[in-house]
């Protein structure tokens, strides 16, 4: 079962553990916010509409950060984006800490958000060009499952900090810094992958237009659109699980304790882990589009069976089964536009196409927030369904790309 990560050489195997690292404290530093937001509304005395603004805030951030640090991979190298793009969300998680109005929060949640959106496209890369083709997916598939395990550590952080030290939501965020002492390891011990050191020496005359657009345009455009479906669906419902299984039942929650609200959490963890990296197994077995598809349409008929269920031990039973196909599919993403694009532009083509969905994906938190605001909590998460299978009805356009090599 591991005899693929027993046979990668070296150089393979410390870009997935520095990507894979990255990405878990990227889920680490960005969930806390969903996780203290409760607190952070009763302190600061937001509305759950303007909550779900400062999230979408960060996402369009994030968008930007990730445009900007792919052009910079592509230029200055993977390691070197990765590095001061986890610099950069550490740093500004902690500032969130020391927020006294809204106005603080914004600006720190959006420089938070740059820094985020800049470690995807400089990780998914840096895998995808050091591992080999019949790999890719299963490395991608690991490297993706990190976020699991950083949110889960986000919402123990959450409960030791808050339930069993009584330090409140501003110490939380203050932990957020600890990604920052990584971002040196990363600096010191991990290379720039060969492939990229050799067209760097040799560079291509392939054009970011000539690799997105012309022929490739229809099937840029649709990967984006997909892409941005399943993110508006991702944000919208994990932005404001938190906050429903905290609410109380007169204000259309279910009424868990925080130190419950976080076990919760991580029991859903496991499940998005194991869906992650069940992804990446299947679709490097019977290919990328099958499996996304299916992972999609179970993932909208789960969350409608989640939203309408009121029973505590049922969402404990259906938390890990949501997550599970509600998440693994982004796996597939980059080993998907790896396959897609050439070298020379790779980094950055998976930045425009990964955050430009951000930006549609950006309206998701405050959408939910306002739904539930007006019509409850059921009927605020349920668009999220929709979301799931508009991502499905795209890859009627989208090419199988299993088998293909990266140039």
């Amino acid at each position: 079962m591991f005899s693929w990560w027993i046979e990668a050489d070296k150089t393979a195997r410390k870009s997935l553990i520095a990507a894979s690292l990255g990405w878990m404290l990227d889920s680490f530093d960005v969930m806390l916010y969903a996780l203290v937001l409760l607190a952070v509304r009763n302190d600061l005395g937001i509305d759950a509409a303007t909550a779900g603004s400062l999230q979408s805030l960060t996402l369009l951030a994030s968008a930007a950060g990730g445009l900007i640090f792919g052009v910079l991979a592509d230029k200055w190298g993977r390691t070197r984006a990765l590095m001061l793009s986890v610099l950069m969300y550490s740093i500004f998680t902690a500032a969130c800490g020391f927020a006294q109005t809204v106005a603080q929060l914004a600006v720190f949640r959006i420089f938070l958000g740059f820094g985020m959106g800049g470690e995807w496209a400089s990780g998914a890369a840096l895998v995808s060009e050091t591992w080999k083709e019949k790999d890719r997916g299963k490395a991608l598939g690991f490297m993706q499952s990190s976020w699991a395990i950083g949110y889960a550590l986000a919402a123990i952080v959450n409960y030791l900090v808050q339930d069993v030290a009584g330090l409140g939501w501003r110490a939380v965020f203050f932990v957020g810094v600890l990604p920052a002492f990584y971002a040196l390891w990363v600096r010191r011990s991990v290379e720039e992958p060969a492939m990229w050191t050799a067209q760097k020496a040799k560079p291509s005359r392939v054009s970011l237009a000539d690799a997105m657009g012309g022929p490739m345009l229809r099937i840029t455009l649709a990967v984006t659109l997909m892409n941005a479906c399943t993110m508006f669906a991702w944000w919208g419902l994990n932005s404001w699980i938190p906050s429903y299984l905290r609410a109380s039942p007169d204000a259309g929650g279910i009424g868990l304790s925080n130190a419950a609200m976080n076990w919760f959490i991580v029991v859903m963890q496991v499940g998005m882990w194991f869906g992650y990296v069940t992804f990446g197994y299947v679709s490097d077995s019977v290919g990328r589009r099958k499996t996304y598809v299916g992972y999609l349409v179970a993932a909208a008929a789960l969350v409608l069976a989640y939203a309408y269920t009121t029973t505590p031990w049922m969402l404990l039973a259906l938390g890990p089964v949501v997550a599970f196909f509600g998440t693994g599919y982004f796996s597939g993403f980059g080993a998907v536009t790896a396959e897609l694009y050439p070298t020379a532009v790779r980094a950055t083509a998976q930045g425009i196409t990964y955050n430009v969905g951000r930006v549609a994906s950006a309206a998701a938190p405050w959408m939910v927030g306002s739904i539930a605001q007006t019509n409850g909590y059921p009927s605020a998460l349920s668009i999220t369904a929709v979301a799931y299978l508009l991502a499905a009805a795209f890859w009627v356009v989208i090419p199988e790309t299993k088998g293909r090599g990266i140039q």
